[in-house]
């Protein structure tokens, strides 16, 4: 496996890969943000109903990704291949993802009831299995394209700058249709199809200008015999790392869904100006650019996850002091979006960050198991992402109707107004704490475990 610290990667690979994030994200930030809104305010969708669906999706997501990545490794051990291990399955499914985008934000819009339901239902199945499978691949790629640790952290500052943009544009494009049309079908289909037309750009672009060019790490990744998904249980018993990160994983996806599924019904229903989100995305964008442009040098200082346990409790702290604040007198959308984003901005450290530490634990897991299966790691940590995001979507939607949300009212009650600001805000605080402790207590890579991992590296 190489191991020189020399970057050899080109400006076209640096850029090639931060598109397959921001690709990918133009439709799947809509399902995070916007599609609750969607299900209630459009659909008509019960919310009772709502939540069981989105535990049956998300349950099959879940079960989805760690299947799709043993596949992978799978595939590529027996077939071998020659135009590479994931960059295929990514130009055979950028245009499924944006097809079946398109058609989730309108199909169901034509029809009522039951039959509504029905086509919703696998219309989601439909745009969750191809966003899972140029998913894996896309995270994949990344220990396939570095050939050492500078090159992976130069890829994950990468994909942090592709995720950011491709999780602003969206909230920057559908909430200006929102303000002008209002919660109509028109809004919502047409600000889905030019994310989705943009994304798949963006996704053809991550495909051509990417290469997988560590040979020995795609050589290796699912390379030899007894590729299998029991390997995943061998990596949760031998792995701490890894346990470490799957419990942020889960922490993570938590709070962060929590927030951005009822981030519209703080600003329309509380603060009463949802037109303002589209300022947070581009205040939000701002920020994560300077995080992203002083991390490298903070981590190089501190080390990265001590960086990312500081960044967790800043976060929290942020969380309950604006939480406080609201219990006690009302402040304007312009401060909550400032104080809100930069709570949320603390926390998304530890988002940008973790691809480094998944290509670390991949590390860590062939040194500990004997076996380098890049694929299956991936998509088992994307399970726990999967995880958090049920239980983030879920249970918001579940404690919409808890705290007696009306749908279209013109105003809610005042239960309702102090139940929302709880959910936006001490629910992230206390899942960020859940994220710091799995950091604090559960990881185990420590200097001298890591310079064990790069010594077998050079004896290879």
């Amino acid at each position: 496996m190489a191991t020189s610290t020399k970057s050899g990667l080109s400006l076209k690979h640096k850029i090639g890969y931060a598109m397959g994030d921001l690709g990918g994200c133009m439709t799947f930030a809509l399902m995070g943000a916007m599609v609750t809104r969607y299900y209630t305010n459009v659909l008509q969708v019960d919310t009772t109903i709502l939540a069981v669906l989105l535990l049956v999706w998300n349950i099959w997501d879940a079960v989805n990704d760690p299947m799709m990545g043993v596949l992978m490794d799978k595939m590529y051990a027996k077939n071998k291949n020659p135009k590479g291990k994931f960059r295929p399955w990514l130009l055979r499914v950028a245009p499924l993802l944006c097809v079946t985008a398109i058609a989730f934000w309108t199909v169901p819009t034509f029809f009522k009831g039951t039959t509504m339901l029905v086509v919703l239902f696998f219309c989601k199945i439909l745009y969750e299995g191809c966003y899972t499978m140029f998913n894996i691949p896309m995270g994949s790629l990344l220990g396939a394209m570095a050939n050492n640790d500078g090159e992976r952290s130069t890829l994950s500052s990468a994909r942090g700058f592709g995720s950011l943009v491709g999780n602003v544009l969206p909230l920057m494009i559908l909430p200006q249709l929102l303000a002008k049309y209002g919660d109509t079908s028109f809004a919502f289909g047409v600000g889905a199809t030019i994310c989705a037309v943009i994304g798949f750009v963006f996704c053809l672009l991550h495909y051509f200008w990417t290469e997988e060019r560590n040979t020995a790490a795609v050589a290796a990744a699912g390379g030899g015999d007894g590729v299998k998904i029991s390997d995943i249980f061998v990596a949760f018993r031998k792995n701490r790392a890894y346990v470490a990160l799957i419990i942020h994983g889960i922490c993570i996806c938590t709070q962060q869904y929590v927030a951005s599924t009822l981030g519209t019904y703080m600003y329309g229903d509380v603060l009463g100006d949802i037109g303002i989100m589209s300022v947070q995305s581009t205040f939000s964008m701002v920020v994560g650019i300077i995080s992203l442009a002083l991390c490298p040098v903070i981590s190089k200082k501190i080390g990265l996850e001590k960086m990312v346990r500081i960044c967790l409790v800043c976060g929290a702290v942020c969380y309950l002091g604006l939480f406080a604040v609201m219990m006690i007198t009302t402040i304007s959308p312009l401060v909550y979006m400032i104080w809100a984003t930069i709570a949320s901005s603390f926390g998304g450290v530890s988002i940008y960050m973790q691809w480094g530490l998944v290509a670390t634990v991949t590390d860590y897991n062939e040194m500990v198991t004997g076996k380098r299966t890049e694929g299956t790691i991936y998509g088992t940590f994307n399970l726990s992402r999967r995880i958090g995001q049920t239980v983030g979507n879920s249970a918001a939607v579940l404690a919409l109707g808890w705290i007696g949300y009306q749908a279209n009212a013109a105003t809610q009650t005042a239960a309702t107004i102090t139940g929302i600001k709880a959910l936006c805000v001490l629910i992230p605080a206390i899942f960020l704490v859940g994220s710091w402790i799995a950091f604090r207590f559960v990881w185990n890579i420590t200097p001298e475990i890591r310079a064990q991992m790069a010594a077998r590296k050079s004896a290879e």
